[in-house]
């Protein structure tokens, strides 16, 4: 029997949509540092499906598809998911992203539950915490914070 998840994939994984997906994979690698691993394009120029790395973990994404009711967030009108990230170094990863232009919705801070962090929007609308930990804290502080 296979091994479930396969090699290189974790259990959980993101499936973002976006409506102009190719340009999202170029944002994601420049200004968030994720790498490219697979990109499935349509003859269209669609992206049926990609996936881009950020260490061991994996995010897939694809282009708007209306006939299968997946839309970019820029069509909604609030946001709907987060996507957290741990980075090796949380204050160097803020000036990439700054210098590439993504939008920044709170500056590095360290938090009440052991990690420092910042919040970007990437130019659809996905939001994104990039974490770097402080300290090991204890899960019930990590519950109440």
């Amino acid at each position: 029997m296979p091994k479930s998840p396969p090699e290189g994939m974790q259990n959980i994984i993101p499936m973002l949509t976006y409506e102009e997906a190719p340009a999202a994979i170029s944002f994601l690698c420049t200004a968030f540092g994720f790498e490219e691993r697979s990109r499935l394009e349509m003859p269209d120029g669609k992206i049926g499906h990609a996936e881009v790395g950020l260490g061991d973990s994996v995010l897939m994404l694809n282009s708007e598809y209306e006939s299968m009711n997946l839309a970019s967030p820029r069509r909604l009108p609030a946001r709907h998911a987060q996507i957290y990230c741990y980075v090796d170094d949380v204050d160097a990863h803020y000036a990439r992203a700054l210098a590439a232009g993504a939008t920044i919705v709170a500056e590095p801070q360290d938090q009440p539950y052991g990690a420092r962090s910042y919040r970007a929007i990437d130019p659809e609308g996905h939001r994104f915490i990039f974490a770097t930990p402080l300290s090991d804290v204890p899960a019930a502080s990590r519950e109440s914070a």
